[in-house]
């Protein structure tokens, strides 16, 4: 196994399950206490894919506690332990590009009338606008969180932002060309 190349979403789980011994649903309320819904595209129906892939790996070990009804509880196994302090300094410490449906629009321009394509853009920097009260909102709701949750919500923050800003200096500019 190449241990640099796990997912984003094999490196969240195996964080959790890292943390503690975790089952499915248990992993899925933490996610979405801990406010990782708004960063993460992990689905619940993904979850347990997700940790079949991390068992399978030799990073996560499952079992089934006695009873009847016990569900599988999930675990880090030492490779996993290590792999994951390997993939959270990489996913620290290196920048990587992610993918945005702003960009593929971008490339299309053309393809659009311009009324068309401004109209877009109008209604992405309200959508932004709209994303940036709605974590503000989600921000305080949480209250108190975690100092590296706090940094979480100011990275998407700066994020929308950027975007905001980036979005409004396109229509200015974009508005003037024929």
């Amino acid at each position: 196994m190449d241990r640099t190349r796990i997912t984003d979403a094999e490196l969240l789980l195996l964080g959790l399950v890292a943390e503690m011994p975790r089952h499915g649903y248990e992993i899925e309320q933490t996610i979405e206490a801990r406010g990782m819904r708004e960063w993460t595209q992990i689905g619940f129906s993904s979850i347990y894919f997700v940790l079949g892939r991390l068992e399978k790996l030799g990073l996560a070990v499952a079992e089934v506690p006695a009873g009847a009804k016990a569900r599988k509880t999930y675990s880090a196994t030492a490779l996993g332990h290590e792999v994951l302090l390997e993939q959270a300094a990489a996913a620290l410490g290196a920048y990587r590009p992610t993918g945005s449906s702003l960009l593929p629009g971008m490339v299309h321009w053309p393809a659009l009338s311009r009324s068309a394509a401004l109209d877009a853009l109008e209604a992405r920097l309200s959508s932004v606008g709209a994303e940036r009260d709605r974590l503000e909102s989600l921000r305080r709701r949480r209250q108190p969180m975690p100092d590296y949750i706090e940094v979480l919500f100011d990275f998407l923050a700066g994020q929308l932002k950027a975007e905001h800003t980036w979005i409004e200096t396109t229509l200015a500019y974009m508005r003037t060309k024929p």
